[in-house]
């Protein structure tokens, strides 16, 4: 069938599908084109891996059908595969082509079948021949045997580098393996592409670079994902399933939000108007049951009641919730600084010649390919594991740090609701329901034993324990992970608003975007600096000051091509110098910021001590003390002056 152009791929009528009698959705129906980008969201549980494994075949409905033209082919990646193989990661990949194989067979057998026989005139013999012309024009349309470009352009794109072609997949790890399978999805490339969260194994330039792919390819794609910058520069359409319902928008996923609040609101107004005449016609009921000569419009009441049928309302909208960090103590001027840091594990080299400061109040972000050294950085930072060079952390600087594996460490024994009760203190435990239904544990859900969630969901619930903790020193690996993107939204609005110092591992740029202001980007061993926010850093802003390292960034399209021979020993001498004097004068500057600090801490302090006094009756007419107040003043205000002189020298320097 077609329709403006487009031709219908799958065809999904009056699905349903329950689980213990309980209908995740009902009577659903839509069309999937060739040419849709379909973003399928809903809260977590809805059933969007459901209905993707239905459409995939992997999954029978309750009830309904899927129907796929003859000749389209579906490509399926679930969130979760079991892997094993004792192939290299090349070898692997190629199993994509196994198919193409199998057509040159059979394209070989029908030639020496056209070469034995001699019917040339038969109707079996054309058949024979349309047969031969039809596969040998989709072997040259599936490119032949001409994949080997593509393959290895597929598994670069992707984050492998070419000297990990031939490393054996036993030594990968799960995300590195499901990468492996994404690419032979995509180089088989189906009409029509189902991807469930696809991104949650990537970095963020592998993420870039699928981004591209399937803007680029003409079939079908159907995705689940939480990555809001993923799923707007991809979808042109947004399939929600909400309240055992598929609601179909013709739009991208930022379109769809207004889209949808819009709709909530009119769900809410109508919802709001059905509760007064329900009320109304109950109050009749009531007042005249027992009247005789009322009997007639007390029954047409309750038929009218009983006819009624109950809007729904589309979830609890989280929108209005903002969690703060409870107070803490100040830590000291630079929570953390790094010199000349090394880590190898026998002959590998992970990172070398690390050299960061990171500033009280500072959000920075650690991003990079996995593997290249950003959780081991971490791990020294917290003391975890030895390493050579130095590393301090700051005077009084109290590290909350929130990883995967923190989720094991919860009481299995306690209730979620019991969990975040025992750390929440003030007014916050007055919501902790509603903190808890920001993060996917609404209803029943709260009372549900540690021991029985998920590990998403244990993730989470340790996120939200974290969120609680008086720290001032905030260390997150891949924090959005397991959040869907209302829980992200809650969870950035917190960050941004913490006083404290912040370290992201993440590659979600959205997550990201306008929360942090320095980029250290890690590769090849060396970790380096990027002044300004995620896209700054995407978009191949130049260094700052290197961190340890001179060598450009691979973003940046500046390259510098190495002296040779004498001139470069004399190069080298006079730069180490150099760096040699740019860190004398660092330090001095990092002093002169330190003691204005102080100083503009104590002025402060003076200043309100007067201003408590100046409020009372006494004070107000305390002719001394006022002038005092305003000698006060003016030492705080060049004080502040000279923090700012300082700290704008010591930023440029």
């Amino acid at each position: 069938m077609s329709n403006g152009g487009t031709t219908d791929m799958i065809s999904v009528e009056h699905l349903t599908v329950e689980f213990a009698a309980k209908p995740l959705f009902t009577d659903a129906s839509f069309v999937i084109n060739d040419r849709d980008r379909v973003a399928l969201t809903g809260k977590n549980g809805a059933g969007k891996s459901t209905l993707l494994k239905i459409i995939a075949s992997q999954q029978p409905p309750t009830s309904g059908t899927v129907a796929v033209p003859r000749g389209t082919t579906v490509g399926y990646l679930p969130q979760v595969m079991n892997l094993s193989s004792d192939r290299t990661v090349m070898e692997e990949t190629l199993l994509a082509f196994d198919h193409i194989h199998d057509l040159q067979e059979e394209i070989e057998k029908m030639k020496e079948e056209m070469a034995a026989r001699s019917d040339y005139e038969s109707e079996e013999y054309m058949a024979l021949v349309e047969r031969y012309s039809h596969a040998e024009d989709h072997f040259q349309m599936m490119g032949g045997l001409n994949f080997q470009a593509e393959v290895e352009r597929t598994l670069l794109g992707l984050g492998f580098e070419r000297a990990e072609f031939n490393r054996p997949t036993s030594e990968l790890s799960g995300g590195w393996r499901m990468r492996i399978e994404l690419a032979k999805l995509l180089l088989r490339q189906p009409d029509v592409l189902l991807l469930d969260e696809p991104t949650n194994h990537l970095d963020i330039n592998s993420i870039q670079w699928l981004e591209q792919y399937l803007q680029q390819r003409s079939g079908a794609v159907v995705l689940v994902s939480h990555d809001r910058a993923f799923i707007n520069n991809v979808t042109n359409r947004t399939i929600e399933i909400s309240c055992g319902r598929v609601w179909d928008y013709k739009v991208k996923y930022d379109e769809y939000v207004q889209l949808r609040a819009e709709r909530r609101e009119q769900q809410l107004r109508a919802y709001e108007n059905q509760q007064k005449e329900i009320a109304n016609l109950k109050d009749f009921i009531e007042r005249f049951r027992y009247k005789p000569t009322k009997a007639v419009q007390v029954q047409e009441r309750i038929k009218q009641l009983n006819r009624i049928v109950p809007i729904e309302v589309d979830d609890i909208d989280n929108s209005a919730l903002h969690l703060k960090f409870p107070p803490c103590q100040r830590s000291g001027d630079f929570p953390l600084i790094v010199e000349d840091l090394r880590k190898a594990y026998g002959e590998k080299e992970v990172i070398a010649h690390v050299n960061l400061t990171i500033r009280r109040g500072e959000k920075v972000a650690f991003v990079g390919r996995n593997g290249e050294g950003k959780s081991t950085l971490v791990k020294c930072i917290l003391g975890e594991i030895p390493f050579e060079g130095s590393l301090k952390v700051g005077h009084n600087a109290q590290i909350g740090y929130f990883a995967q594996n923190q989720a094991q460490l919860l009481d299995p024994e306690l209730t979620v609701f019991d969990t975040i009760d025992r750390v929440a203190r003030g007014d916050i435990r007055m919501k902790i329901r509603d903190i808890l239904g920001a993060f996917m544990f609404g209803g029943e859900a709260s009372d549900k034993k540690v021991k029985v969630l998920s590990g998403g969901e244990r993730s989470r619930l340790a996120m939200i324990k974290l969120l609680l903790e008086p720290v001032n020193f905030l260390i997150l690996d891949e924090p959005t992970n397991h959040l869907d993107m209302k829980s992200k939204d809650v969870l950035k609005e917190a960050i941004a608003a913490f006083d404290g110092t912040v370290i992201v591992v993440s590659h979600d740029r959205q997550f990201l975007d306008g929360l942090v202001e320095r980029v250290y980007s890690f590769g090849g061993g060396r970790v380096r600096e990027h002044i300004g926010g995620i896209y700054d850093w995407l978009k191949g802003a130049p260094l700052s000051s290197p961190v340890g390292d001179t060598t450009p960034s691979s973003s940046s399209s500046k390259t510098t091509e190495a002296p040779s021979g004498a001139v470069r020993g004399a190069s080298a001498s006079s730069s180490w110098e150099a760096q040699k004097a740019a860190a004398r004068q660092r330090k001095k500057l990092e002093k002169a910021v330190s003691e204005a600090e102080e100083k503009v801490a104590q002025l402060e302090a003076a200043v309100h001590l007067i201003e408590d006094r100046l409020a009372t009756p006494e004070g107000a007419t305390d002719t001394a003390l006022y002038e005092k107040y305003t000698r006060f003043k003016q030492q705080l205000e060049a004080a502040e002056e000279e923090w700012m002189t300082a700290s704008e020298a010591l930023a440029s320097s």
